[in-house]
């Protein structure tokens, strides 16, 4: 399979023969790999070279894949984060998600995984012209942004994927499995609390302290999108 713009993937990683493999495997499904063996060059090639998606190991020789996540989404990089990491906790996965990573894949690395991830995470929308539209609260599809009250606001993969399935069922009471299952498109452990730091990331983003709580919390069952 070859993409028509080939969509270049900045891979983070300071182990050379995982990082030729991971370069390896992205030009075998089309697309550009740029590789940065530390947080230094890894952040100067997010600037300058603005990625499709970005994948971090969460060692780097010394280094914090952890903090390197969290310092691309405070210099306003919105393109999709996957980490790899050795181990697979509820610990793990959740400090990986708070840092602002949109997913993981896990140590030992396998081609046909980690090539599904980066599919599914690039996949191109077949029609991106349109809004969904929720009182003051506006989705773009084709920037991928949010618009409240007249304010842009920047969302990850993982934040407008999220938001999009609440604003695409108003004032409907969403289940934890239905959202898993729709946003995540894969069982995702029972025991992780993934969707409630999506929600409590896109409550701080869409909403301020003059408005009324527009994600709210149905106790036991799941989240609705609606005005009171």
């Amino acid at each position: 399979m070859t993409l028509t713009h080939n969509p270049c993937v900045l891979v983070i990683e300071s182990d050379e023969n995982l990082a030729n493999q991971l370069s390896s495997d992205l030009k075998e499904i089309g697309y550009e790999p740029i590789l940065a063996s530390n947080t230094t060059s890894g952040l100067q090639h997010s600037r300058d070279r603005q990625p499709a998606l970005i994948v971090v190991d969460r060692m780097l020789a010394g280094e914090s894949g952890i903090s390197l996540c969290k310092n691309l989404r405070i210099s306003g990089v919105c393109a999709p984060v996957l980490m790899l990491m050795a181990r697979d906790t509820v610990d793990d996965r959740v400090a990986c998600l708070e840092a602002g990573a949109d997913d993981y894949f896990l140590k030992p690395y396998r081609s046909e995984n980690f090539m599904n991830l980066v599919r599914l995470y690039l996949k191109q929308d077949v029609d991106t012209s349109e809004q969904l539209r929720f009182g003051d609260l506006i989705l773009d599809l084709a920037t991928r942004r949010a618009i409240n009250n007249g304010r842009a606001i920047d969302l990850t993969m993982k934040e407008f994927e999220l938001l999009k399935y609440l604003m695409e069922h108003p004032r409907e009471v969403l289940t934890r499995e239905q959202i898993l299952e729709n946003v995540w498109g894969y069982e995702f452990m029972g025991e992780s609390n993934v969707i409630e730091v999506y929600i409590r990331y896109l409550r701080l983003k869409i909403e301020d302290e003059t408005q009324k709580r527009l994600i709210q919390t149905v106790r036991g069952v799941g989240y609705v999108l609606r005005e009171s």
